[in-house]
């Protein structure tokens, strides 16, 4: 029996293996995809820029700054749109593995296997999201690649660590005392430091908006507007004090839960996601 046993989970691990080596080789072929579509616009920049000074061809009103700004950031945005729709694409195939670990019995040492890649992901996606917020913030605090159910929930562009705790709390079973106060401080924290991050965003927004409404002669006008960028680059932080937030939670719930517990938590934080998104799709197919 116990070689019985061990021979499924290695055909577990095997199984797990193989499709972690297929999402890679996914995301290899999709990275090689989009470096060479930027350097195809790279291309076609340095063309239209040559053109453009030796006055063959120079549309009014389309100059160089109106190119970079084309490519960096309409095709920036859609760009995001479609690595965030990979890596759910690859986060959906860890959760099937997650959730077929969890349903087959595995050990605990294997599920820490699987919730290590889970946890990884995550990382993948907050990092992503910090890079492209140095060329596009709005985008990313807009939610604009998110579902409308789930940008109506948005939080400093992605989800309430507070909010996913309290769903946990009916959806985790067998918790001991000691494991429901740790959650209960948790998501005390949490809610703390989102309340801190809202009431400093709030106050940056006002700050935004006295100094482009305050009346000033005409040649301060560049040093108003100077003064609001400068205000406009702290969002950054914001968002990535935020994620930081979000992953921090993520990893405490590990340690204070037990390694079958920590994945049907993550279970349940995907089946949320993915109820917002079905709920998404029933609102926008629902008859006028």
């Amino acid at each position: 029996m116990v070689k019985i046993g061990e021979q499924k989970a290695h055909c577990r691990l095997a199984q797990n293996r193989e499709a972690a080596k297929k999402c890679r080789m996914r995301k290899k072929a999709y990275v090689q995809q989009l470096e060479s579509n930027r350097q195809r616009l790279t291309q076609l920049e340095h063309e239209l820029e040559v053109t453009r000074q030796q006055g063959i061809f120079a549309p009014s009103g389309f100059s160089r700054d109106h190119i970079r700004q084309y490519t960096c950031g309409n095709n920036g945005s859609a760009a995001f749109n479609v690595d965030y729709e990979h890596w759910l694409e690859e986060h959906q195939c860890l959760i099937n593995d997650l959730r077929s670990s969890v349903n087959s019995q595995s050990g605990d040492n294997e599920l820490r296997l699987v919730l290590g890649r889970v946890m990884s992901h995550y990382e993948e996606i907050f990092q992503l999201k910090g890079t492209f917020a140095k060329s596009n913030i709005f985008h990313i605090l807009s939610g604009m690649w998110k579902t409308p159910a789930e940008r109506f929930l948005l939080w400093l562009g992605g989800f309430r660590s507070s909010d996913f705790l309290k769903v946990l709390g009916n959806q985790i079973e067998a918790l001991t005392d000691e494991q429901m106060m740790g959650i209960c401080n948790l998501q005390h924290s949490s809610q703390q430091a989102e309340d801190a991050l809202s009431q400093g965003m709030e106050a940056l927004q006002q700050s935004i908006v006295d100094t482009i409404s305050s009346n000033s002669i005409c040649d301060r006008y560049v040093e108003q507007m100077a003064i609001a960028m400068s205000k406009l680059a702290t969002l950054e932080n914001f968002l990535r004090q935020a994620d930081l937030l979000r992953l921090q939670t993520l990893q405490q719930l590990q340690r204070i839960l037990t390694p079958r517990q920590a994945a049907c938590a993550l279970l349940a934080i995907n089946d949320y996601k993915s109820r917002l998104r079905a709920l998404s799709s029933l609102w926008l197919a629902k008859p006028n």
